[in-house]
């Protein structure tokens, strides 16, 4: 298990349990007290948790992971959604897609679609997305300004509202870190929550890519009603109650 595969596990047994020691976690990822202690260390030290005597709790009630430590997580589910979701998008089109693992994933994914080879654009507010595709000649890359949020590499404020507002797109991929069938759409960071409204506001279209441990949540900061989203496409997962809700309130339901 990698360093940050470790991190990662860490984490989750924290937003899981809410305090954590030593020695569970030791026991619980199988390696030495003393790997867990300089574990605690450096993830305190970058304020992902707080140290206690003999172990660790969690920071915050959100619990708002760092991109790169949310990676690992539903990987496989994240990946069907993407293929999934890329069918969606015909060549030519003027794609919208904001920051996260599952867009993120999407984003490769949409890359190396065969169908797409004769081109398409994305708009995005996400910095990892737009450094990792700005590779591809086929994919022109259009980047909203802001300033970045380490913990999503998502560009907010009232910087990134620029370049939105003077766009059109035809479909906008949303990823989100709860969808909720009353409160609707909804991120951690108000601030993310802003961009991702204007975002979706310029679409046709717009698509939820979200695996089923987001569905039935809320969080902090809305992003939009219900009313406003086309299409979710999710993981298998999803029980056939929510999917029925979420149907009942107009929203297509993909289950990859």
């Amino acid at each position: 298990m990698s360093r940050y595969d470790r991190w990662n596990a860490i984490l989750e047994l924290l937003s899981q349990e809410g305090r954590l020691s030593v020695e569970e976690a030791a026991q619980a990822l199988d390696v030495s007290t003393a790997t867990i202690r300089r574990d605690f260390d450096q993830l305190a030290q970058q304020q992902m948790l707080m140290r206690t005597r003999g172990g660790a709790v969690a920071q915050s009630v959100s619990y708002d992971l760092p991109l790169r430590y949310k990676t690992a997580r539903h990987a496989d589910e994240k990946h069907r959604i993407a293929v999934a979701a890329a069918e969606l998008v015909p060549p030519g089109a003027i794609v919208g897609l904001n920051g996260g693992t599952t867009t993120s994933e999407l984003a490769r994914t949409l890359a190396t679609s065969a169908t797409l080879e004769s081109g398409f654009t994305i708009v995005t507010n996400a910095l990892n997305i737009a450094a990792e595709l700005t590779v591809r000649q086929h994919v022109k890359i259009v980047v909203t300004g802001g300033v970045a949020r380490p913990q999503s590499y998502e560009l907010i404020g009232p910087l990134a509202t620029g370049v939105l507002e003077q766009v059109t797109l035809d479909v906008a991929f949303l990823g989100v870190d709860a969808l909720d069938v009353e409160l609707g759409a909804s991120a951690h960071h108000e601030g993310e929550a802003s961009v991702n409204h204007l975002l979706i506001s310029r679409a046709a279209q717009v698509v939820v890519v979200a695996d089923s441990s987001k569905v039935g949540q809320r969080a902090f900061s809305r992003i939009c009603p219900i009313g406003q989203i086309d299409t979710l496409v999710t993981d298998g997962r999803l029980s056939d109650e929510l999917t029925g809700r979420l149907t009942d309130a107009g929203v297509k339901v993909i289950r990859a």
